[in-house]
């Protein structure tokens, strides 16, 4: 896709709907030398060569790649405007996209035409909201959620003020039932967080088995599939359909357009299956809300100003890869074929040891030391990432998860535990292009060991 062509277009398309209002003399306090705002940009650009390479499939670390051209060319074409989603009379345009996206959201996830949801600034903020809903909901219960959970959950329970309860894992990292029905039977939780998708293993929570418990003690759930999320495209031909088929009973989800759905930072989402969760958002405005008797996103979302070019981006993307499999689904199922396949290398390596089968798209993995410590394990895992991010010819860039002592004998007991917990390798292979580059990748990493 030729960015530069697209980019152009929008510039030309710009001036052109602008040129409709007639031209104006520009404040001179606007103005700049361009010899000095050549000179700054060339030290901008300089600066941001102070970067890893999140584009390229050698950086296999975090869960950070670039945008989509369709998302840039979306987001710039409507920043030039720079329209803000809180009112309609603030965006009219990119509000009704966001209506758009939101409503393929709800609908990829299962809900019906009746919803409510919007997008955010973040997941962060997406989660605080469904929090928030309810804490307004079950104010006096608190909100339960598995010790692999995003750690903004025990973050946003203690802005709201309610007890965050952390229930401890299975051998797979994935919430305890029996754990978790223990702790409902006191009638304490009155939201349970399920993660279809955790950052840290990629593990999928079983969404279905989950509400099942929660229904049985009047709970609500929240989906936090924040990363995880657009995986629902593969559900029933690469992923068991299960726990993603049962998200639409479930009473909010979480998912961030800025991880698998190819948008820039400050694309998040935050969707509710009762609509009627929007009277706790009430709230009055004396200079807003004018321009139309119909409902404006600010009077259901905490945030107030929302960049509209967030909805652009996302809108422009999915008009050219869908929320079907053979979409946008197919671009994660290419990082999730790379994940899989990797683990079967690494299980036949010598030098490597698979530390839990992939899921999703993360890869875990620890180098075979001698002694087969913990203690060596951890040493060697960070040595591993250190040099590799540190080469000066052909670097590469890992992540590294910290595993407790009982998390490692679960799944290792033939490494012993001479410490409480070890660092092992984290590989996030979300880029589809990690599928052809795997081999260069596996190769890399052997010869830094």
């Amino acid at each position: 896709m030729d960015l530069q062509h697209w980019l152009n277009e929008a510039l030309a398309n710009h001036e052109k709907w602008t040129a409709d209002y007639g031209s104006y003399p520009p404040h001179s306090s606007l103005q700049v030398d361009p010899a000095v705002f050549g000179s700054a940009l060339a030290e901008l650009q300089d600066r941001l060569r102070d970067n890893y390479p999140f584009f390229h499939p050698r950086y296999a670390g975090q869960m950070l790649k670039p945008p989509h051209p369709a998302a840039v060319v979306g987001y710039l074409s409507a920043m030039l405007i720079n329209p803000n989603n809180h009112a309609l009379d603030g965006g009219p345009a990119t509000a009704a996209m966001e209506r758009e996206v939101v409503s393929g959201l709800a609908h990829m996830f299962g809900y019906g035409d009746e919803h409510l949801g919007h997008l955010t600034s973040s997941g962060t903020i997406a989660n605080l909201e469904a929090l928030f809903v309810a804490r307004s909901l079950h104010p006096s219960r608190g909100v339960a959620y598995s010790s692999e959970a995003h750690y903004t959950h025990a973050r946003m329970c203690g802005v709201l003020g309610i007890e965050g309860h952390p229930v401890p894992v299975d051998g797979r990292g994935r919430v305890d039932l029996d754990a978790l029905e223990e702790l409902l039977k006191t009638g304490k939780v009155g939201t349970v967080v399920v993660t279809p998708g955790t950052t840290a293993l990629g593990a999928i929570e079983p969404v279905h088995l989950v509400l099942d418990i929660a229904r049985r003690y009047d709970a609500r759930v929240h989906v936090d599939a924040a990363y995880g999320g657009f995986f629902t495209l593969l559900a029933g031909t690469d992923l068991a359909p299960e726990p993603w088929e049962a998200i639409g009973s479930c009473d909010s989800v979480v998912v961030d357009p800025h991880k698998h759905g190819l948008q820039p930072y400050g694309c998040g989402a935050v969707l509710f299956r009762d609509p009627s969760v929007g009277r706790f958002y009430l709230h009055d405005s004396p200079y807003t809300y004018f321009t139309s008797d119909e409902l404006h996103l600010g009077e259901i979302s905490l945030e107030c100003s929302r960049a509209g070019a967030a909805a652009a981006g996302l809108w422009l993307t999915l008009r050219l890869l869908p929320l079907t499999r053979d979409g946008l689904g197919e671009v994660l199922a290419a990082g999730r074929r790379a994940a899989v396949r990797w683990a079967s290398i690494i299980g036949e390596s010598a030098e490597l040891e698979l530390y839990q089968e992939p899921e999703l798209d993360i890869v875990t993995y620890f180098p075979r030391t001698d002694p087969l410590t913990l203690s060596a394990v951890d040493a060697a895992s960070h040595r591993v990432m250190e040099a590799g991010m540190n080469a000066p010819v052909d670097p590469v860039f890992l992540s590294v998860a910290r595993a407790s002592a009982p998390a490692f004998a679960a799944r290792h007991p033939e490494v012993a535990a001479d410490v409480d917990g070890a660092r092992v390798l984290r590989s996030v292979l979300m880029k589809p292009e990690s599928e052809d580059y795997l081999d260069t990748l596996h190769a890399r990493v052997l010869s830094l060991l």
